[in-house]
């Protein structure tokens, strides 16, 4: 799996967790899903993924995205 697969599916995981916590715990909880959403569209513009960092210093193989 690449990087790129790697932040896509954490990035889904963030937003369906959020939404799962929002509807049984709290509803300020929608406020992870959209910190998630905010963080994709910056590094759509940017290029910047703390979580591709992270995972690129874990070993995950580079994609086309985020080298």
């Amino acid at each position: 799996m690449t990087i790129d697969r790697m932040v896509l599916a954490f990035a889904g995981l963030v937003v369906l967790l959020g939404v799962g916590l929002a509807q049984f715990v709290h509803p300020w909880w929608i406020g992870l899903s959209i910190f998630a959403g905010l963080n994709m569209i910056q590094a759509a513009f940017t290029g910047f993924c703390p979580a591709a960092m992270i995972f690129k210093k874990l070993g995950v193989k580079p994609g086309m995205a985020f080298q």
